[in-house]
């Protein structure tokens, strides 16, 4: 499945903050340069849903603030009920 994230590099702890309207917002310590950022929200979000690093990836938006991902291995209705928080 594919799922809008908003990231937000260079915070202070990493973590899911939840839903901003339809994107899943993640915020990373890790600085947006040498996909540093990028590698951080893989690893979170799989960590969230218990899968392996690998079977989340970016598909969409490497360079920017706002993002598509795609999670393998777990069905679009296991995804949201691993994610904290509701969907808006």
């Amino acid at each position: 499945m594919k799922l809008a994230v908003k990231v937000v590099p260079g915070a202070s702890r990493d973590g899911i903050a939840g839903w901003l309207g339809d994107a899943l917002k993640v915020r990373v310590t890790a600085p947006p340069e040498h996909g540093k950022a990028n590698t951080a929200v893989e690893e979170i979000v799989a960590d969230v849903l218990g899968i392996p690093a690998g079977h989340v990836r970016i598909v969409t938006g490497k360079s920017a603030a706002r993002k598509v991902i795609e999670i393998d291995g777990l069905s679009e209705a296991e995804v949201y009920r691993l994610l904290p928080g509701q969907k808006a």
